[in-house]
């Protein structure tokens, strides 16, 4: 039987240094985890599968993108991994927004650490997204609502960026609510890790003005 580890490398494979690196997120969280509560404790067994195969898909549904912003970070997936993959690559930024004091300071050591390309907002996503430099890619995972993630993300959707958004089995109910305020033009990609999950790829959304024709693919 796999461990935890080789089966999640086994589903999304990786470099042997962006292995190390990653390691090295585990060994992080594992320290802080030990006083400060930043991930369920029962997924904690599960670290790799649960969290870094999950944040890893993530990055491989955008293999060329180099600018990313992640919001509500969290305990740093995906945007700790994304960085992770991308720690070789001239020019990449992983733009981590995260409010809670705790956490924000785990990512800035974890990044500080493993050399990870990473700058770190301690603060309110509404009051960070419009100050943030362009990015290709902008992503957030267990953190809203589909309808609240495109009023969060718009002002980097309205410059040009993709969302990239890990969402569970009510993703179809989620798109319904969402486009009674949305014309979301978006795929949904299948879930390397959950088959009854999707990874959304939300390529525009423009908030709706009256009761135009839903156009979501």
């Amino acid at each position: 039987m796999l461990t935890d580890k080789a089966a999640a490398l086994a589903i999304t494979p990786v470099s042997r240094e962006t292995e190390s690196k990653l390691q090295g997120i585990v060994d992080n969280l594992t320290r802080w985890q030990k006083i400060k509560n930043l991930v369920g404790p029962s997924t904690l067994d599960e670290v790799w599968l649960r969290h870094i195969a999950d944040s890893l898909q993530i990055a491989a549904a955008a293999p060329d993108a180099k600018l990313w912003a992640d919001f509500g970070s969290g305990a740093g997936f995906p945007g700790l991994v994304i960085a992770a993959t991308l720690v070789d690559v001239p020019g990449a930024r992983v733009h981590l927004v995260e409010s809670n004091d705790r956490k924000s300071a785990f990512l800035r050591e974890t990044s500080r650490l493993l050399g990870l390309p990473v700058t770190v907002h301690p603060e309110r996503i509404e009051e960070v997204v419009n100050r943030l430099p362009p990015v290709e890619i902008v992503t957030a995972r267990a953190l809203a609502p589909l309808s609240d993630l495109l009023e969060m993300t718009s002002p980097l959707l309205q410059k040009g960026a993709v969302a990239l958004f890990p969402k569970g089995q009510d993703l179809a109910n989620e798109l319904t609510e969402a486009a009674k305020c949305w014309k979301i033009k978006a795929i949904e990609l299948p879930s390397l890790t959950d088959p009854k999950a999707r990874i959304l790829r939300v390529e525009q959304a423009d908030k709706r003005v009256g009761g135009e024709d839903d156009d979501t693919n």
